[in-house]
């Protein structure tokens, strides 16, 4: 190259620099061709199982951001209980879902209230072996699952013994979730049947973490010091906001894999329900603010970011079948409803629960649900597994009136089926191996007393616990 440039009196450093580009346009040339070569034999199912995989890595990256959230709005005194909890929900979660849930789910029994296949149960080692869409499909749900469970430990942080929590997070995961899942995502389940609709689980994951949550915050109590002797509500402030809000952003990341995973497949649709949860979110945080600022005459961080949160749980169930415009309208709801929400369950019903979990995923998770029957207006492509192939459907998820009965039906019925057994739970619980931890407990801190260890060592914890 370089003598025939000079035989054409081309040299210094122009020789040099055509010399460079003709390499480059030569390897570059050659790299499209392979990835044409790679893209070619890339088939369809496999580009889907790649997306599922993915998306259920982004979802589980939202145990992060729910256990920073729960952190920042808590007193430092029980951080160290806080990762505990968040870290054993999917732990633990993880085992129960193999052995048991995910057949309980997805088992194909016919009853339509909960499934069964000794296939699936504990997950034989010769089906995750040979069948790649089963194990994609349970990984996808088991971190739905955690996502789930996780809701408990914010409504009922700084005063839950840790032993109880872990026996409620078992439950939870191998029994309230998979049943519940069951009746509208299983196939043969009576609320799929009576055509509810549930695109991502705004009530399916959300709504039954916190109807639980509920029941656990009721059974257990207020914190010591939250309710004065008159019935007046005491702040109890976090301890680390910019820790809450990088928890806000973690989980709002993971929502990409949460709604547009939920496809189940590598599909078109996937960039609408981004751009619908993006605009759930952003009109929740702004109606929260707007809404705080007008209440208490200041733009409340706190609630902001729950207003983020609680646009993400409305926008989940309707986030493939409603236009931008109506994702707004839907975000901005969810952004005042969180709001007077939590307002009404510390002021008027004198329920204790830290982070607001209720009112975001429970609350907010009921009022997507019922949005369908409001907003539905458009179908998208999404991905059926049978045994042996997958197969590509169009999902109408229209609006109307029979459609809002049949989502109220929906609603009402997991939360009654969740808040009973949840109650029963804890009930028992707190009758044999106690539910909460003693006063001096709660006073010192769970991460002394049930852990052993401080969060925040020689940084003036002692003056927080009062």
């Amino acid at each position: 190259m370089k003598a025939i440039l000079k035989n054409w009196g081309i040299g210094g450093w122009s020789r040099r620099l055509i010399a460079a580009a003709a390499i480059f346009s030569i390897l570059h040339t050659s790299l499209a061709a392979q990835e044409a070569e790679a893209i070619d034999y890339l088939p369809q199912g496999a580009a889907d199982i790649l997306w599922l995989v993915v998306a259920g890595l982004l979802v589980f990256f939202m145990q992060a951001g729910f256990a920073m959230v729960e952190a920042g709005l808590t007193r430092a005194k029980n951080a160290s209980n806080i990762m505990m909890k968040n870290l054993m929900d999917f732990s633990l979660g993880a085992l129960v879902y193999w052995a048991i849930g995910y057949t309980l789910m997805y088992g194909e029994s016919g009853n339509g209230f909960f499934g069964w296949d000794s296939s699936l149960l504990l997950m034989n080692s010769a089906t995750l072996g040979t069948d790649n869409a089963t194990s994609a499909g349970w990984f996808f749900q088991v971190v739905f699952a955690a996502t789930a469970a996780t809701i408990v430990s914010g409504a009922m942080a700084e005063r839950t013994k840790f032993i109880a929590y872990c026996f409620y997070s078992l439950i939870i995961s191998a029994l309230l979730y998979p049943i519940s899942g069951h009746w509208i995502w299983g196939g043969d389940g009576w609320l799929a049947s009576m055509g509810m609709r549930d695109f991502a689980g705004s009530t399916v994951v959300h709504s039954v973490g916190a109807w639980a949550a509920l029941a656990g915050a009721i059974l257990i109590g207020p914190r010591k010091g939250k309710f004065t002797k008159d019935g007046q509500v005491r702040a109890i402030p976090g301890h680390n906001m910019p820790l809450a809000a990088l928890g806000v952003f973690i989980l709002w990341f993971g929502w990409y894999g949460f709604n547009p995973g939920s496809t189940l497949a590598a599909v078109d649709g996937i960039a609408h329900v981004a751009v619908t949860t993006t605009l759930g979110a952003a009109a929740g945080a702004v109606a929260a603010m707007i809404t705080t600022w007008i209440m208490f005459k200041k733009p409340d961080l706190s609630m902001s970011l729950n207003g983020t949160l609680a646009g993400l749980v409305a926008i989940t169930a309707p986030c493939a079948s409603v236009s931008t415009g109506s994702a707004v309208i839907i975000g901005l709801v969810a952004g005042i409803l969180v709001v007077l929400s939590c307002y009404a369950l510390e002021h008027f019903l004198k329920i204790d629960d830290p982070v607001g979990a209720i009112s975001v995923h429970g609350v907010c998770g009921a009022w997507g649900t019922l949005s369908i029957g409001l907003f539905g207006s458009q179908a998208i492509d999404v991905l059926y597994w049978d045994e042996t192939s997958c197969i590509k459907d169009g999902l109408f998820m229209g609006g109307g009136f029979s459609q809002l009965a049949t989502q109220a039906i929906g609603v009402v019925s997991v939360f009654a089926f969740t808040f009973v057994t949840a109650f029963i739970l804890f009930f028992i619980l707190k009758k044999t191996i106690g539910l909460r931890v003693s006063e001096e407990e709660e006073d010192k801190g769970l991460d002394i007393c049930e852990h052993g260890v401080e969060s925040y060592p020689n940084f003036g914890i002692e003056a927080d616990r009062t």
